[in-house]
């Protein structure tokens, strides 16, 4: 499938989805690293782009059982922009786009109940539960207009020590994002990166030594006004 032309869609008209997006970091009190890989050259959303593990939410990851939650704190902050269920759902779709495009599981033993969504049967096979218990909610940005997709995105930090297993191992990993790599949080704004995933790792940059939720969660809807302070927060 090609890449979408402008004139392929209307701009208006172009749904906005639910999506969540994971930043894993690992030695976050020393030299900090970020989990970051590359999107295909003829994918419709950022193409070629460097970015963190992501996705829209499916239809099944309400349904999904979790074995821990976010704390109290991200929770609040999750459900002041999404029906209670979508609370769920967020959480559920954060695990699962790690794993699709990582190979990497965050999860807890467990034995599954019921029917299990088709995009989840490889993650239920492993015997995990999937457990966002240590997932601090930090950013939400909204794709602007002109896109070929939109999304609602609700960022979630989240320490490498969650990770089941290695965490250097992508060999379970989808073909959806090429060259996986952990880089230095200072050397990733070097790779070709998506205006709103620099922004990220500025703000990444200034909680990362922190515990617990960050004192409040940036919202960005990227009309023209925000736009340009995301670009003078990039690009000092």
């Amino acid at each position: 499938m090609t890449t979408a032309s402008r004139r392929d869609f209307a701009p208006d008209v172009v749904p906005i989805k639910d999506a969540a997006t994971v930043i894993l970091v690992r030695d976050r009190l020393s030299q900090p690293q970020v989990l970051m890989g590359k999107r295909g050259s003829r994918a419709a959303f950022m193409p070629s782009k460097f970015v963190f593990p992501g996705g829209a939410v499916d239809a099944g990851d309400a349904l999904v059982p979790l074995a821990g939650r976010v704390g109290p704190v991200c929770a609040s902050r999750l459900a002041e922009a999404a029906a209670p269920d979508r609370v769920h759902a967020l959480q559920a779709a954060a695990v699962r786009e790690v794993w699709e495009e990582s190979g990497l599981l965050l999860g807890a033993p467990g034995a599954w109940q019921g029917e299990v969504p088709g995009d989840w049967a490889d993650f239920s096979a492993r015997e995990h539960l999937p457990c966002t218990r240590n997932f601090r909610y930090v950013f939400r940005a909204i794709t602007p207009l002109g896109a070929p997709r939109r999304f609602d995105a609700r960022f979630f930090l989240v320490d490498a020590s969650a990770v089941v297993g290695d965490p250097d191992d992508f060999s379970l990993a989808s073909d959806e994002l090429s060259q996986l790599q952990w880089i230095d949080l200072e050397q990733a704004c070097g790779l070709d990166l998506p205006l709103i995933t620099e922004v990220v790792l500025g703000e990444v940059a200034d909680i990362i030594t922190l515990e617990g939720p960050p004192a409040c969660v940036p919202c960005f809807r990227n009309d023209d006004e925000q736009l340009a302070i995301l670009r003078r927060r990039a690009r000092p």
